[in-house]
């Protein structure tokens, strides 16, 4: 990823914006009604904010209140945030270098996701998360260094030099949540989750849509997935492991009992408890993401297209990591 570095319009950089209780608002008007994945709300102290206009509180108190619904500690959203603005300065770019977009220069062709994924600001920093989590140690790394194992900038001293503005942002919106329906809205760009594993668990099947369906494989290195190839990725991206097939998965429950409102996260599953055959990954609204069949590729489609062919659900997503 390449650094844009805070760069911002220098009167814009010398006004302290007041950010009143209420961030929802706020947020509403900054990322209009298709919303920034989650909406934000909780109430925040008056705070004057040097430096940063509302658009790049806004986004921080979207960082902060992601990282507060994936339970990731205080020194991970300040590393998030001193990420953000070493990259955009908190501005939601459209452009960068090469293919990097977004609040943190994610770049599409290494598997951050799609371009219009990238550009959501939940979407991006769960997958910043995402990424910081699984690193092996980050808690006993400096702000600067965490950022920078994420991140593998050109630049690597250059995110320790904004730790105080991120701590003043912090210090601003630290009482935003995210907050989503349980319901989901079956959308992988507005995405909602009950927990953070099964919010981890979508972002990252949201993120292999186009990739072809190949009997037997796990993933891009594979050249792509098949059904319970993609499930078992999903959930093992949030930390929780899954049988290879799509029987043993469903075997392995824990069960969704029959008449029970399906959750975002839930596996879906399809044949006869004595032999299942296919499974997806439900987003919520009547949708799923699958790899649905040799020739087709993953994506989003009604999870009860097949008729009387549904088996029933699971929810990995309670199940301890």
């Amino acid at each position: 990823m390449t650094k844009v570095g805070f760069m911002v319009a220098g009167a814009l950089l010398l006004i302290p914006v007041l950010i009143a209780a209420g961030v929802s608002g706020m947020i509403s008007a900054v990322f209009g009604s298709s919303g920034p994945g989650c909406t934000v709300e909780g109430n925040t102290s008056l705070a004057a904010v040097t430096g940063f206009d509302r658009v790049q509180v806004a986004n921080a108190a979207v960082i902060v209140a992601v990282g507060h619904q994936m339970h990731v500690p205080r020194h991970g959203q300040i590393v998030a945030l001193v990420a953000a603005i070493q990259e955009s300065g908190l501005i939601n770019l459209d452009h960068g270098d090469r293919d990097s977009l977004g609040l943190f220069q994610q770049r599409p062709s290494q598997g951050w996701g799609t371009p219009a994924q990238i550009m959501n600001p939940a979407y991006a920093a769960t997958q910043f998360y995402r990424h910081l989590l699984a690193i092996p140690g980050w808690q006993q790394l400096t702000v600067n260094d965490a950022a920078q194992a994420v991140q593998a900038s050109a630049t690597p001293d250059a995110y320790g030099p904004h730790q105080q503005a991120a701590l003043d942002l912090l210090a601003a919106v630290e009482g935003a949540r995210c907050t989503t329906s349980e319901a989901g809205d079956g959308d992988c760009t507005a995405i909602q989750a009950p927990n953070p594993a099964a919010l981890v668990a979508i972002n990252y099947a949201c993120g292999q849509r186009g990739l072809p369906y190949l009997w037997g494989g796990n993933g891009p290195q594979d050249g792509g997935f098949d059904c319970s190839g993609l499930t078992a990725a999903a959930y093992r991206a949030a930390g929780i492991t899954l049988p290879r097939t799509a029987d043993a998965q469903f075997h392995a429950g824990p069960r969704v009992p029959d008449g029970q409102p399906l959750l975002p996260g839930d596996l879906v599953f399809y044949g006869t408890p004595a032999h299942v055959h296919h499974v997806g990954l439900y987003l919520g609204a009547g949708m799923m993401i699958d790899a649905p069949d040799e020739g087709q590729a993953v994506k989003t489609e009604p999870y009860r297209y097949r008729g009387d062919d549904f088996a029933g659900a699971t929810r990995p997503s309670t199940v301890a990591a």
